[in-house]
């Protein structure tokens, strides 16, 4: 399984692998796709071409690379799994159309039974697009949690199934944004994916793209769906710490340790108390903004006489 700490701000999908290769490109997670991008004519020659693009090397400006398989209930889903399994370099699976938890169990089986036992581990993202895998996320997250990294909202297919109007304030998407959020922390998964912004063409679609981006960090996401790469350094800007952020993190984990030194339980913090959980936020903002490329050390040296008050 893919570990606590996987950075996925962006996730972008797409089946031009010229632009996935392409060393201009950046983005933590990216997903060849063989659902929804693929005719049923192409499927076939589209398995052939990820799994080639799998064997090659990962462009160091890509994070992690994953491939869209189609859903379990289109009855397409194991002749991808056979195919794309065969590459050493395959770490993860996005699996669409999640409404059971025999949908993960199937994939899980598959995996345990083709991948190689000293091959790469790997884990899988569940799309959550109905109101039946919402109703019944308890026990998909129960199915396999071997291999079950993360949960992503499909928004699209979510409002077609429950007949709702997507509105630019995604208000009729708050029960199951929540309960998206909510799951997957209680599961302690290390990625909860917001929904695609649609449009990205006009610069008020980047606007919308930022608004929609900071929404959902403040929902609790971690990262965002990108159908276009022109969203993707706005999305991951936005996952990232701010850099008041990282300051005000550091300076609490510097203090906190100067705190335990002399026995003290209870300080605060430019006149605000700071408990456990409050060290808890700090010191995981900075491990994240280690991993978004943040000079922490540089910080740490900065505010190195930070006194507990």
């Amino acid at each position: 399984m893919a570990t606590k700490t996987a950075l996925r701000r962006a996730l972008l999908y797409g089946m031009n692998l010229l632009f996935f290769e392409a060393q201009t490109l950046t983005s933590d997670l990216v997903a060849y796709d063989l659902e929804d991008s693929v005719t049923p004519a192409n499927k076939a020659n589209a398995r052939s071409l990820v799994r080639t693009a799998l064997d090659a090397p990962k462009p160091s400006t890509i994070g992690e690379r994953a491939v869209r398989i189609n859903s379990v209930g289109s009855g397409l889903a194991l002749a991808d799994l056979e195919e794309v399994l065969k590459s050493p370099n395959l770490t993860t699976l996005v699996l669409p159309k999640v409404d059971s938890p025999s949908d993960l169990t199937f994939v899980a089986d598959v995996v345990s039974h083709t991948r190689p036992k000293d091959a790469v581990p790997v884990s899988v993202l569940a799309l959550i697009e109905s109101a039946r895998s919402l109703q019944d996320l308890g026990a998909i997250m129960k199915a396999a949690p071997n291999i079950l990294s993360g949960l992503i909202f499909a928004a699209e297919d979510f409002a077609l199934d429950l007949s709702l109007t997507r509105t630019p304030s995604l208000r009729e998407f708050l029960f199951a944004r929540s309960a998206i959020v909510t799951a997957a922390r209680a599961a302690n998964l290390p990625s909860t994916i917001d929904l695609v912004c649609t449009a990205f063409k006009s610069e008020a679609d980047q606007e919308a793209l930022l608004e929609e981006s900071r929404d959902g960090k403040r929902m609790g996401f971690n990262g965002k769906q990108c159908i276009h790469p022109g969203q993707v350094s706005t999305v991951q800007k936005v996952f990232s710490p701010e850099e008041a952020e990282v300051e005000w993190a550091v300076k609490v984990v510097i203090a906190q340790r100067k705190a335990e030194e002399r026995g003290r339980g209870a300080w605060a913090l430019e006149g605000k108390m700071i408990d456990k959980p409050v060290e808890g936020k700090a010191n995981a903002v900075v491990e994240k903004a280690r991993r978004c490329g943040v000079d922490v050390e540089a910080l740490m040296g900065k505010f190195k006489g930070q006194e507990p008050e």
